[in-house]
């Protein structure tokens, strides 16, 4: 009997197959020791179609690591297109630019060092983002999602990733902050009249997972904080 790992593998070889240029991004990553924790390639084949559906010409990334997502949210890019992608940690933002030299797109992309938290705030006066993935710490994912909305525009395309967490968002064990964090992502997703979302479940080689997809409705376009609004979600 086929297990959810074969059929992964039957998807990522006959939608996505081989890329040297991802094997040794990959491989750069396990090397480094860090964890394997990247977007699976059938989700990041999602987020390049995303990109190129939206006609995405600015992105933001909320969590590098070493770049995996990063170059094919690049490659979805036309020419003058640009990725910000944020990472907390100096060391992983020196693998994903060697990952992004070797891959050809570095001159498409500006990684910002720092905090998530600290470094939103200094993007604000930008020209708005038109895609908008967030794959960072699940504590901030409330803060994440404020950004993505202040930071973007209607029709702006949100991307929330591990919404699910083996179930557990459904009904979160005390003291997990990660769930917490992923949960309150969610339900502000669902409450936030910036947002229209949806969410899918996942199952590949990390176990059951998902995440959710959402656009920025014409709220964002008041400027007003939906703490400070009434009335239904504005769909």
């Amino acid at each position: 009997m086929p297990t959810h790992d074969d059929v992964d593998g039957f998807l990522t070889a006959t939608l996505i197959g081989d890329d040297p240029i991802l094997d040794a991004a990959l491989a750069a990553q396990r090397e480094a020791g860090l964890p394997a924790i990247e977007v699976s390639p059938v989700s990041a084949k999602l987020l390049h179609l995303l990109a190129r559906i939206s006609g995405a010409r600015r992105v933001l990334e909320i969590g590098t690591l070493a770049g995996y997502s990063t170059i094919w949210l690049a490659r979805a890019l036309p020419d003058g297109g640009r990725v910000v992608t944020i990472e907390a940690e100096e060391s992983n933002a020196a693998i994903a630019r060697a990952n992004l030299e070797r891959a050809g797109v570095a001159d498409r992309v500006d990684i910002r060092v720092g905090r998530g938290t600290d470094v939103l705030p200094t993007l604000a006066g930008e020209e708005p983002f038109d895609l908008v993935f967030v794959d960072a710490d699940k504590e901030s994912n409330p803060a994440y999602l404020d950004w993505a909305a202040r930071l973007g525009r209607p029709g702006t395309v949100v991307v929330l990733d591990n919404v699910v967490r083996a179930g557990a968002v459904a009904d979160p064990p005390p003291g997990d902050t990660k769930v917490a964090g992923a949960r309150a992502g969610v339900v502000m997703l669902g409450e936030d009249p910036r947002f229209d979302a949806t969410a899918l479940q996942t199952l590949d080689r990390k176990g059951w997972d998902g995440l959710a997809i959402a656009i920025l409705t014409d709220v964002v376009a008041s400027g007003t904080h939906p703490d400070h609004m009434d009335g239904d979600r504005g769909h």
